[in-house]
């Protein structure tokens, strides 16, 4: 293992790129993230109607529909046909994320995520032990849970405790109750376990890997013959299990990564000093020439 794991994580990467060049994407992501909640409370707070609604359903400038698929499932699981609208505002939604990968949802638009995100800086800080790691699986069972409890109750279960909507709906109304299911999911991240809400328990998260399993935008470990075992991107990646199989992948195997798990966060990216890793497409399996000089000196 390389010595460079001593360091703290991303300061080879400030060091070789300077500060913007190792939070691009980063900051990026914290701006796509504002702008989208900026949207829909430009109407409550100031008054301009650009945009009507919330993440769950929403009509922009009066004529583009936009539904939450989750949502929508959820409707029509507990027994109430949706408008066509609905519809059409579902499969546009559903299009997107199946184009550009479906947990693209969790770390660009979902305004939890700043929120996880801190939790886990804290964690770090405190350098606190991983603590209870459910196996990742356990999202689709309360995805699969969610569902049924849904189609039992003839309600939308999920949004009755969803922080995400609690979050909004705080801050057009006031928090009240949903500070304390956000601070909540923080807590529950710093203390319990590392990246566990993200990570192991919010169905939200589950529903989306499933639509991008096939998507076309992917994260590619294309350089990965410069790997220099720093370690830095396991350590600021959210889901670090979908990056061994590209990154450590022998001569001949995809340097994709291709696991609908993978958040396209491209935090690897911003990491990574000697720049491994680059946003690309599924059909992308090209990788960097210094890779077949490593084989051949093998």
């Amino acid at each position: 293992m390389s010595t460079k794991t001593k360091l703290p994580t991303g300061q080879e990467a400030v060091a070789a790129k300077g500060w913007l060049g190792a939070h691009k994407w980063l900051i990026l992501r914290r701006f796509s993230q504002s702008s989208f909640l900026f949207l829909f409370l430009m109407g409550p707070w100031l008054g301009i109607w650009w945009v009507t609604g919330t993440l769950a359903g929403s009509r922009t400038f009066g004529v583009l529909p936009l539904t939450d698929p989750f949502v929508l499932l959820q409707s029509m699981v507990a027994g109430h046909w949706p408008e066509l609208t609905a519809i059409i505002g579902a499969g546009i939604v559903l299009a997107v994320y199946a184009l550009v990968g479906g947990r693209v949802y969790c770390s660009w638009v979902c305004p939890i995520n700043p929120v996880t995100d801190a939790a886990h800086w804290l964690h770090d800080r405190l350098g606190l032990p991983k603590g209870w790691q459910p196996k990742r699986s356990t999202r689709l069972w309360i995805l699969g849970t969610v569902l049924v409890v849904t189609a039992l109750t003839g309600a939308i279960a999920w949004e009755v405790v969803n922080p995400i909507t609690m979050l909004h709906r705080g801050l057009v109304f006031g928090m009240g109750f949903a500070w304390a299911l956000v601070g909540a999911v923080f807590l529950f991240d710093v203390v319990v376990a590392r990246h566990g809400w993200c990570g192991h328990l919010c169905p939200v998260g589950a529903f989306y890997s499933l639509v991008g399993r096939k998507s076309l935008l992917r994260i590619s470990a294309s350089g990965r013959a410069a790997c220099d075992d720093c370690m830095d991107c396991f350590a600021v990646c959210p889901e670090n299990q979908v990056i061994s199989p590209a990154l450590r992948g022998k001569s001949g195997e995809t340097p994709l990564i291709l696991s609908p798990d993978c958040t396209n966060c491209g935090r690897c990216i911003d990491v990574c000093s000697v720049d491994v890793f680059a946003f690309t497409h599924r059909f992308d399996n090209h990788v960097k020439d210094t890779e077949l000089v490593a084989d051949k000196a093998a």
